[in-house]
């Protein structure tokens, strides 16, 4: 991924956003963009317009931490769009160190990671990457996205999102499923530049979805640490669960995500009920040995 391009684009779009009113600036006559204009930008920021208009060409190497808080508050940007500009910086100024620990071996989960998994029982609880590969998960969490595994997601969530229909059903609000699966993606490509596995992805989907192509120019980053969602599991039916995500520090790159229902609420009661419908489907794995191996997460390089 050009990392010039990449900052020139987000710099510029971040830029197109703001309008002069939301700046706190007076404007007078007619403007050909409802953004503002580098020199405003510049303006804010404190800095030169030739300088600024260096950094927005993508050129970021050497630039103070000053100066890019500075734009940073000139743009308004908020937390994840501040640190995927410093993500940007870091890789621009040669310190593009890997995110995430390096092992040649493909990566399987550790037996007390399972054992910690496993001891949620009354929510679906799992372990991604950036790439949002599905990499480990506890029963209910296997039943919650049985759809992933089986169909062109292939365990991934963002390819579950967008090149497999049934992704429509399962969020109801699906623009805003997509705009954040490719937000998380975009701030992960900030973070880890030489993830090939990574670009490979952003190919096939730039390549197989519309969709996808026209968010990812869009330049949105997010967090995901916690908030409420709305699901339609094909076998429950329609869920809201609250999620908080944990990043693992034995495990560089790797996030803990868990579900919850409100206690006592219908949404809870569809949970145990899938949770029923999980063992009983676990039974039946365990007298076909190929069933078994089809339904576990595939082991994947970090």
């Amino acid at each position: 991924m050009d990392n010039r391009s990449e900052a020139r684009e987000f710099l510029m779009s971040r830029r197109a956003n703001l309008t002069p009113e939301q700046a706190g600036l007076t404007v007078s006559g007619q403007r050909r963009v409802a953004g503002l204009r580098r020199s405003e930008v510049a303006m804010l920021a404190d800095v030169s317009i030739e300088y600024y208009a260096k950094i927005e060409r993508g050129n970021l190497a050497g630039v103070s931490d000053a100066v890019l808080e500075a734009v940073a508050r000139a743009l308004q940007l908020d937390d994840a769009e501040r640190e995927h500009l410093f993500d940007l910086a870091r890789v621009a100024g040669g310190a593009a160190q890997p995110v995430r620990k390096r092992n040649p071996k493909r990566w399987v989960a550790r037996e007390s990671l399972t054992r910690a998994l496993d001891v949620i029982t009354h929510g679906p609880a799992f372990v991604r990457n950036g790439r949002m590969d599905i990499l480990a998960t506890n029963a209910l969490g296997r039943a919650f996205y049985d759809r992933v595994f089986d169909g062109p997601g292939q365990g991934n969530l963002a390819r579950f999102c967008f090149l497999d229909e049934r992704a429509k059903e399962f969020y109801p609000d699906w623009e805003a499923a997509s705009d954040i699966t490719v937000s998380i993606l975009r701030t992960e490509a900030g973070r880890d530049p030489r993830d090939k596995q990574l670009h490979d992805l952003i190919g096939e989907l730039s390549t197989r979805s519309d969709a996808f192509r026209t968010r990812w120019g869009a330049h949105n980053v997010r967090r995901h640490g916690s908030g409420t969602k709305n699901f339609q599991h094909h076998v429950v039916g329609e869920l809201t669960l609250s999620y908080e995500g944990m990043e693992l520090t034995a495990e560089p790159g790797l996030s803990f995500l868990i579900y919850t229902a409100e206690p006592g609420s219908a949404s809870q009661e569809r949970l145990d009920l899938l949770a029923s419908w999980a063992a009983t489907a676990h039974q039946q794995e365990d007298t076909d040995p190929q069933k078994t191996q089809a339904a576990a997460p595939k082991e994947t390089n970090l």
